[in-house]
C-alpha cells in the first residue's frame, strides 16, 4: 500500500512520523508527504524518508491508495472529495468540516465511489477512555446520569477555527458515544474577545434523553457539561473527564493515558427515609498504554484491507459537525436549540 499525509503542518508532522514508523513496521511499503508549503513538506520527507509532492491532485497517479487529509478545515471538503473520487481511502482529520453541509458531502463522496472513509476523532482511541466505555457497556456505573469534561490551555486563538471546532469537538463526539446517542438539545456561550470572528471560549450543556440511549442510562436522563478555552492560564494545559452514574463514578486525566479512577460514592436513602452520602473509597486502575493516534491510523488501515468501518467513521464525523451547527445555532439565538438531524435513527456510535 501507497500511503500519502496530506498537510504537513503540527499534525500532519505527527501523521507522518506514525506513517514511518508503520512503513518502517511493514504496515505500509511507501510514505508521500504532500504540502503547498514545498520546504516544509521537503523538510518532513527528508527527515522519515518518504516521497514528496506538492499537489494533492496528483497523488491518485502516483499511485496513492490511501491518505490522512491534515490540511486546515476549511479545506477539508475540497481535497477530501476530490481524492475519494479518484479512489483514494481517506482518514480525514477531525472536525470532518466545518459545517454539516459539507462534511455530509465528503461522506456522500465516500459512499458513491465506494471508498473507506475515516474521521480524527482520536479520543475513540484513548487508553482509558476504552476501557472506561467497557465498565460503563458492562454496567460498573449503573445508569449515567452526568457527564463533565474541561480542556483548558493558555495560548493564542487559531486564526481559522475556534475552539468549539478544535477543542469542544472531542467532547461532543465523546459524551454521545458514551451515552449511546445524541443529545435531545444544545446550549451553548461562545466567547470571542481577542479575535471577533474567533471563539477562544466554548461552554456547552448538552441534554441527552433516558429512553434513547444505550442499556445503561438514567430514565430521567443524562446531562453533559464541556468546558473547552484557549483563555485560562491557571491550570496549565488541562484535560479532565468526569463520569457519574448510579453506582460508581468515574474520572480520568486525558494526559495520563494509562490511569483510570473509579469511586464508589453514592447517595443512598436509608430505612427511615433520611438521605446519606456513602463514600467508600476510589480505586485507580493502570491500563495498557499506547499512542492513541497510531492506533488511530492502524484501525484506518485495517478497515482499508478488509473494506470494513474504521471505529470513527464518517457519519460519526458528519454527525459530531451537526452538532457543533447546532451549538452555533444556540449561542447566536442565545437559548437552548433541538438537535435535527440528518440520520437520526442511526445511533452514534453504530
Amino acid at each position: 500500500m501507497k500511503y500519502a499525509v496530506v498537510g504537513a503542518g503540527y499534525w500532519g508532522e505527527n501523521h507522518v512520523r506514525v506513517g514511518a514508523e508503520l512503513r518502517d513496521a511493514g504496515a505500509i511499503d511507501e510514505l508521500v508527504v504532500c504540502d503547498v508549503d514545498e520546504r516544509r513538506a521537503g523538510e518532513l520527507a527528508s527527515t522519515y524518508g518518504a516521497e514528496l509532492e506538492t499537489d494533492p491532485g496528483a497523488l491518485p497517479d502516483r499511485g496513492v491508495d490511501a491518505a490522512t487529509v491534515a490540511t486546515p478545515s476549511t479545506t477539508h471538503r475540497e481535497v477530501a472529495t476530490d481524492l475519494l473520487s479518484r479512489e483514494v481511502d481517506l482518514l480525514v482529520e477531525k472536525p470532518l468540516a466545518l459545517d454539516a453541509e459539507n462534511a455530509w458531502a465528503i461522506v456522500d463522496s465516500a459512499n458513491e465511489h465506494d471508498r473507506v472513509l475515516g474521521v480524527g476523532h482520536i479520543f475513540r482511541h484513548h487508553p482509558a477512555l476504552c476501557e472506561l466505555k467497557r465498565r460503563i457497556d458492562r454496567g460498573e456505573l449503573g445508569d449515567l446520569k452526568y457527564l463533565n469534561t474541561s480542556r483548558f490551555s493558555f495560548r493564542v486563538p487559531r486564526q481559522t477555527t475556534g475552539a468549539l471546532h478544535s477543542l469542544a469537538v472531542h467532547d461532543v463526539d465523546v459524551f454521545g458515544w458514551l451515552v449511546g446517542h445524541r443529545p435531545a438539545q444544545v446550549y451553548c456561550q461562545l466567547d470571542r474577545i481577542i479575535r471577533d470572528d474567533i471563539d477562544e471560549t466554548a461552554t456547552l450543556l448538552l441534554e441527552y434523553d433516558g429512553d434513547g440511549g444505550g442499556d445503561h442510562v438514567d430514565p430521567e436522563g443524562v446531562t453533559g457539561v464541556i468546558n473547552s478555552s484557549w483563555q485560562v492560564p491557571t491550570f496549565g494545559k488541562s484535560r479532565h473527564l468526569s463520569v457519574v452514574g448510579s453506582e460508581r463514578a468515574a474520572y480520568l486525566d486525558y494526559l495520563e493515558p494509562s490511569k483510570l479512577e473509579l469511586y464508589d460514592a453514592r447517595v443512598v436513602t436509608e430505612r427511615d427515609g433520611a438521605l446519606r452520602a456513602r463514600d467508600e473509597g476510589h480505586t485507580v486502575h493502570e491500563v495498557e498504554n499506547y499512542e492513541p493516534l497510531k492506533r488511530e491510523v492502524e484501525d484506518f488501515l485495517t478497515a482499508v484491507a478488509e473494506r470494513g468501518t474504521p471505529v470513527a467513521d464518517g457519519r460519526v464525523g458528519a454527525r459530531a459537525v451537526e452538532l457543533l451547527d447546532r451549538a452555533v445555532a444556540s449561542n447566536r439565538r442565545g437559548e437552548a436549540v433541538p438537535v435535527d438531524a440528518r440520520d437520526e435513527a442511526v445511533p452514534l456510535d453504530d
